[in-house]
């Protein structure tokens, strides 16, 4: 489905532009995101610490009002590794908590540039040994807790679970990778058709997710060819979650996100995908009037209780 012509002209309008230097402009856009940040909720929330190398990961929890499921959701926000906090994230967790009926926890984990590859990881892969270890605590049992993340942070989720197999300190039961970022080549020359027919005029444009994964990356273009870094490129992907992905039609990472689905289920793991139509990158974040924001929940609430009717199943004959 295309995009209409008037929506298409403002869409362009609000489009990044391409002579803009993320690495100059982040500060700023810190600041303008935190003003915008609406008051936290009236909901049952507190904040739990957790300690890892001498300093703190906070954990912001989520319990709606009514509570109808025991489950526990490990949220990591997006932001291209660089913005955004479990505090503008307020109203995304807030509406998760309420239409799943579960906790969530959300991680503040560290940003780049002042916090490279893999500090913000090992921040949110310590967040999830202590929930996953310590369940009681948080008042599940540890197949009921689901990783799950939008953009950035469902790079970190899948990372997440990649080091979990690899460490076997706990091990995941499922995770919700919502456009995920698996790949580390976002110019022209990207082996991702999206990358070029979404890249400049839908909000997100190829050039600024390569200049939020060069902060990330710390200019070590090592950490590039990492799979923690970029998850697609791992050699193995056997013995992974249940996984749930979801694309945006008209989103630059939409490709990868759909090839890490497809590499997750030749390698043998139960995996379910769906491409959000007419959709933009961040969609997720909108107000949960948007049809498209209640369509997502509803699928996110299926494949939570085992269900898959919502979402494309993915079988060994379908091809990348």
């Amino acid at each position: 489905m295309a995009i209409n012509k008037a929506m298409r002209t403002a869409l362009r309008a609000l489009s990044y532009p391409a002579s803009i230097d993320v690495e100059k402009t982040y500060k700023v856009e810190r600041v303008i995101r935190g003003l915008r940040t609406p008051l936290s909720p009236l909901y049952q929330l507190w904040d739990h610490k957790i300690e890892r190398d001498g300093h703190e990961v906070r954990v912001r929890i989520y319990t709606p009002k009514e509570q109808t499921d025991s489950r526990l959701l490990l949220f990591f926000h997006g932001g291209g590794w660089v913005l955004e906090n479990v505090d503008t994230y307020n109203s995304v967790c807030r509406n998760l908590a309420k239409k799943t009926g579960c906790r969530v926890a959300s991680v503040e984990y560290g940003l780049a540039p002042e916090h490279t590859f893999p500090e913000g990881l090992e921040d949110c892969y310590a967040a999830a040994r202590e929930v996953y270890r310590n369940p009681e605590r948080f008042g599940v049992a540890s197949h009921e807790i689901t990783l799950i993340g939008d953009s950035a942070g469902g790079n970190l989720a899948a990372a997440v679970s990649l080091m979990a197999r690899d460490r076997g300190e706990f091990q995941v039961a499922q995770q919700i990778l919502i456009y995920p970022a698996t790949y580390n080549d976002h110019s022209p020359a990207s082996r991702f058709a999206s990358v070029r027919e979404n890249g400049d005029g839908y909000l997100l444009t190829a050039k600024r997710v390569n200049d939020y994964m060069a902060l990330y990356a710390g200019g070590n273009p090592e950490n590039l060819k990492n799979p923690y870094f970029a998850p697609l490129l791992a050699e193995d992907l056997s013995r992974q979650p249940r996984t749930l992905v979801i694309t945006a039609e008209f989103d630059p990472l939409r490709d990868e996100g759909e090839a890490y689905a497809y590499a997750l289920r030749r390698a043998g793991n139960v995996v379910a995908m769906y491409r959000m139509p007419d959709a933009l990158h961040g969609y997720f974040s909108l107000p949960i009037r948007y049809p498209l924001v209640r369509q997502t929940f509803d699928m996110i609430d299926h494949f939570l209780n085992g269900e898959a009717a919502s979402c494309r199943t993915i079988n060994e004959t379908e091809k990348r």
